[in-house]
């Protein structure tokens, strides 16, 4: 598999305690889904992906350049999009503007910005209301208006945290039509909608603790599920059994599944 970014003996945190401690990840084209609890390390984990935040120790690569300084994080940013959970913007803006700007953050060249913006709106749904201001939007729009920005001009890498909160279930399956429609990019989504992982993702991986307790395929994933596992389906079955013993079950479904 080619890795578009990946992250060896990750260390990463703020003051004494690491939030993420010796993770090693792979990512390559497709949809991978990240799963855990609050405080699990998963938008840590996101914002060092993105450059936002330079790993305390370990190496993060991305499309196979070391990223080890701010000139070789600004080149990894041309192909990355990137949706935190709580993003910025000028509430002033429209719509258009916004997405055009961050557009040009990431070095869109500017003959192909425009028909770029006008596409990631398209996406969204949001054509319609791309004159208004980004003050006047609702949650769910202003959400929509940042996975514009996040997958406008098409990079190769795009990190989004909690996309589909404040998305009703229309938004969240035009969501997950557009994660399908990105092909040939790595897209990593992290969320606490197993729902959405069993949908578009191609590998899940598990964080606890600020480390990898599995990763493979939903299917292995479900695979991992006990009998009496709390969950409505195989795979939030599967994610509870992973949490509750630190790693998947020894069993014959699971055995080759890599759990850590």
């Amino acid at each position: 598999m080619r890795a578009v970014v990946e992250v060896s003996d990750l260390v990463q945190g703020y003051g004494r305690d690491p939030v993420i401690s010796g993770l090693d990840l792979r990512v390559g084209p497709g949809a991978f889904g990240l799963l855990g609890p609050n405080g699990a390390g998963k938008s840590t984990l996101l914002r060092t992906l993105a450059t936002a935040s330079p790993p305390v120790r370990g190496e993060l690569r991305v499309r196979g350049e070391l990223v080890d300084s701010e000139r070789s994080a600004r080149r990894a940013r041309r192909h990355i999009g990137y949706l935190p959970q709580d993003f910025g913007y000028f509430p002033h803006y429209t719509v258009r503007e916004f997405v055009r700007y961050c557009a040009w953050l990431r070095e869109v060249p500017r003959g192909e910005a425009g028909a770029a913006t006008e596409d990631a709106l398209g996406r969204v749904g949001l054509e319609g209301r791309a004159g208004s201001r980004m003050r006047t939007l609702s949650g769910g729009m202003l959400r929509r208006a940042g996975i514009a920005a996040a997958v406008v001009g098409g990079p190769e890498l795009v990190l989004l945290d909690e996309p589909t909160v404040g998305l009703d279930p229309a938004q969240r399956l035009e969501f997950r039509e557009l994660v399908r429609s990105l092909a040939g990019a790595a897209v990593v989504l992290s969320t606490h909608l197993v729902e959405d992982v069993a949908a578009v993702c191609d590998r899940v991986a598990v964080l606890a603790e600020g480390r990898v307790r599995f990763e493979g395929t939903p299917g292995e994933l479900a695979a991992c599920a006990v009998a009496g596992a709390p969950g409505d389906s195989a795979l939030e079955r599967g994610y509870m059994t992973v949490l509750a013993s630190g790693g998947a079950p020894e069993s014959p479904e699971s055995r080759g599944v890599r759990v850590r």
